[in-house]
């Protein structure tokens, strides 16, 4: 499991890559992500394109991230999912959450 974060070029999003398996081994690599990014993200991307699974304790990073950007007004989208993690995003009622595309 491997994590890369990037900030863009105006600063304003910052882009979260999870590779591998999403689960407790990643909490302070995914936490490290995003907390020593500079303060001015105002979006949050969350790219799961090479994330093969994810537990509840992943599900629980990401209510983490959320509440650090800004709770209810938080701009979070969670893109690239395969079917498997989808499917585990929609049955904890995740899309009422984050923008999952």
């Amino acid at each position: 499991m491997t994590i890369w974060s990037a900030q863009s070029e105006q600063g304003d999003a910052l882009t979260i890559k999870v590779q591998g398996r999403f689960d407790f081994s990643a909490h302070q690599e995914f936490r490290d992500a995003y907390e020593q990014s500079q303060d001015t993200a105002q979006q949050y991307i969350v790219d799961l394109k090479d994330t093969t699974y994810l537990d509840s304790s992943a599900l629980g990073m990401l209510l983490l991230l959320r509440d650090h950007a800004g709770g209810d007004t938080a701009n979070i989208d969670i893109v690239n999912c395969n079917s498997d993690v989808k499917k585990i995003l929609t049955i904890s009622n995740f899309e009422q959450l984050f923008a999952i595309k």
